[in-house]
């Protein structure tokens, strides 16, 4: 996803700024918990679309708590908030009663219809669903074989069952496209997606 891991630990955990703790984004309260559930890499990778506004995703907690209510744990996991034409009336409802901004709401009313925004609209292009919630996800669009699946690798970024970050450091280390490939039993195109989904994720935590 390219996120900051400092900026990860927020949304999960919360933050302390000039002597003001600021709730979690993902959880209810703050769990001194290292784990990460899937529902919680489905909602973290939704709101880094809108971590490049100009408005803190923090604003975004008072919709996401009031969306728990209506839909469960992990609303933002879930198909019928953003697939289903009343999940989208529920959400814009929510939207308007906590008052979230503009550049970080999830729908939009055009000619009469409630539609997803744009940031909406990439991320759902990223996620598959399965009975009504994420199944999986590419992290990417730059990259479409790498995907994140709970029963893959453990939900981390990979090419089938393989790994990305395996692959680039493989690759750095000196192996070959071709002896990965092999040893991996990979595609060479999945080789390369492997690692340049690792360069993009580098460069944007750089960032």
């Amino acid at each position: 996803m390219g996120l900051h891991s400092g900026t990860a630990r927020r949304w999960l955990e919360g933050y302390e700024r000039s002597g003001r703790f600021y709730d979690p984004v993902l959880r209810e309260e703050r769990t001194e918990r290292d784990v990460v559930t899937w529902g919680e890499m489905v909602e973290a990778r939704l709101l880094a679309e809108f971590r490049s506004k100009h408005v803190p995703v923090q604003r975004l907690r008072p919709a996401i708590v009031r969306l728990r209510d209506e839909f469960g744990r992990y609303p933002l996991a879930h198909a019928r908030p953003f697939l289903d034409v009343e999940g989208r009336e529920l959400v814009r409802a929510v939207q308007e009663e906590v008052g979230v901004d503009g550049p970080l709401q999830f729908v939009v009313v055009r000619n009469g219809q409630t539609l997803l925004t744009a940031a909406m609209e990439r991320y759902n292009q990223t996620a598959e669903y399965d009975s009504g919630v994420v199944s999986s996800l590419r992290p990417n669009v730059r990259t479409p074989q790498v995907f994140m699946d709970p029963r893959r690798a453990f939900g981390q970024p990979a090419v089938r069952n393989v790994r990305t970050d395996t692959v680039a450091e493989a690759f750095s280390a000196g192996s070959s496209r071709e002896e990965l490939a092999d040893l991996y039993d990979l595609s060479p195109q999945q080789v390369d997606e492997a690692i340049r989904f690792e360069l993009i994720a580098g460069s944007e935590r750089a960032a």
